[in-house]
């Protein structure tokens, strides 16, 4: 079967495995598939050459109409999660395919890996870019302040990209390289050497190489 460019996930949490001197190697245990096909795009028919795939099943009942109509093809009811990943020769798949997770990848394979970081709020300099702030005790007034942003004669404004506080995480990270260790196809599980972007039960791209 031709390769597909990725597969959609769901984080699970983090463990650790052993390899075989006994070193204890840090992995992210990742629910990964089976992903079905619910749409092969062409560069005849949509300009580009690309697999839409579901993920994480959703009962017929919360399923809206146009999505229960569109994923009638592939002989499914409804999904949570639809993301499209780019292929190399799209008719070598089919409408309502199924893609394991060891069709996809296997064990020693680098991947890219995206999902969305965990949001933390509205946060300050020393929180949100690691400034040093100010000191704690002898009667200092300056202790989290961001401090000076600016001259007032020139340029008499805030430069653009000026490191200020504001919103942090809830950001769409990618994560390159990360080295697959295990697959256990049987439940749908694959180990990824080190830590994923996002928190618990959050969607993941995963890229092949």
């Amino acid at each position: 079967m031709p390769k597909t460019l990725g597969i959609l996930g769901k984080k699970i949490g983090m463990t650790r495995v052993y390899d075989d001197l006994g070193f204890a190697i840090p992995v992210t245990v990742v629910e990964a598939g089976p992903c079905i096909v619910l749409q092969v795009k062409t560069v005849k028919g949509e300009g580009y050459n690309a697999l839409q795939l579901g993920f994480n099943a959703k009962k017929p009942s919360r399923v809206n109409k146009p999505q229960a109509g569109h994923c009638k093809k592939a002989g499914a009811d409804g999904f949570y999660h639809i993301r499209e990943f780019r292929v190399e020769n799209p008719e070598a798949f089919e409408v309502g395919q199924q893609l394991p997770i060891d069709t996809v990848f296997k064990v020693g394979d680098r991947v890219d890996v995206q999902g969305k970081s965990k949001g933390r709020g509205f946060q300050g300099v020393m929180r949100r870019h690691g400034f040093k702030g100010g000191g704690a005790s002898h009667g200092s007034g300056f202790h989290r302040k961001p401090g000076s942003i600016g001259c007032s004669a020139w340029p008499a404004r805030v430069v653009k990209g000026k490191k200020m506080p504001g919103r942090m995480g809830n950001d769409t990270v990618l994560k390159k390289n990360m080295r697959v260790i295990d697959i256990r196809p049987e439940d749908n599980v694959v180990l990824l050497r080190g830590s994923v972007p996002g928190a618990k039960n959050g969607l993941l791209k995963i890229f092949s190489k």
